[in-house]
């Protein structure tokens, strides 16, 4: 029959005709066109893919402060306290991850830093105040004093250039407002007590006492990391507790808590030992 794309010659097949090659032949011309301009997947891309996780990553901390602050409209402290220890980790680990993908490099457009400032001043700062301010008992007339002291102080913090000594630690009380909260709720002092601890540790904040970062300061890092896992664990049970205490996790609480002031006081010493030696 008329149109048919062979020749029926008994044994024998012929090309076929070319008003049938024609379509084949533009459907393989679309599938090369198609190949040739489609994106590759290079290693520069995957390295950006990377980094930009890097960054979603410490974004996810934002997230967390929001359901803080929900938690505390909601009247949930330990909900509250809870999510901020989310944030805590997160800020743990992020610093290393985005070193590990050369963030700086590969995005050198997008100020990482920047983002994790903005995260830690919330979670680290501002609502650990609204936090203090609304659950932690405080002597008449100095609430907002206290609170004041709080978000100023730790601005000059989050502002200092040497925040870091070359080892790593900080240089100052470094505004650690969240784990002063915690330690508050647990501890419930006196409000006389807590209040001049919010002052101490405001002025802490203007000199060089060393304080640890136990994922950055390579010295004893096994221990640091180990003491912080303990510790944390500690603190999650003390708080979804709260407030009723077992003894023997409130020990080993308070034991870890004095290996960190242990470890920070050793340090300042030995720097200012080093100091008097070298005048």
């Amino acid at each position: 029959m008329g149109g048919e794309p062979y020749s029926r010659i008994p044994g024998r097949y012929l090309q076929p005709d070319p008003v049938c090659r024609r379509p084949l032949l533009k459907a393989l011309n679309g599938l090369l066109h198609f190949l040739e301009n489609a994106p590759v997947i290079s290693t520069l891309h995957i390295a950006r893919l990377k980094a930009w996780g890097a960054h979603g990553f410490t974004a996810t901390g934002v997230v967390t402060a929001f359901l803080a602050t929900l938690a505390l409209l909601d009247n949930q402290p330990t909900h509250c306290l809870l999510w901020l220890g989310v944030a805590l980790i997160v800020d743990g680990l992020d610093g290393a991850l985005a070193r590990k993908v050369n963030v700086q490099a590969v995005l050198p457009g997008f100020d990482g830093s920047i983002l994790d400032l903005v995260i830690d001043y919330l979670t680290y700062v501002f609502i650990p105040a609204l936090f203090i301010y609304r659950y932690i008992p405080l002597p008449d007339y100095t609430l907002l004093l206290t609170v004041s002291l709080i978000l100023v102080s730790s601005l000059f913090c989050f502002c200092n250039v040497n925040m870091k000594s070359k080892d790593n630690y900080f240089q100052g009380f470094p505004a650690a407002w969240n784990v002063v909260a915690l330690c508050l709720y647990i501890i419930a002092p006196s409000p006389w007590i807590t209040f001049l601890t919010v002052i101490g540790l405001a002025l802490l904040t203007l000199t060089r006492m060393k304080f640890l970062h136990p994922f950055r300061v390579r010295r004893f890092m096994p221990i640091n990391i180990a003491v912080t896992a303990t510790w944390l664990l500690c603190s999650l049970s003390l708080v979804i507790n709260h407030p009723v205490i077992n003894p023997m996790v409130m020990g080993l609480w308070l034991l870890m808590s004095a290996y960190f002031l242990g470890i920070c006081i050793w340090r300042t010493a030995l720097e200012w030992f080093d100091g008097s030696r070298h005048k």
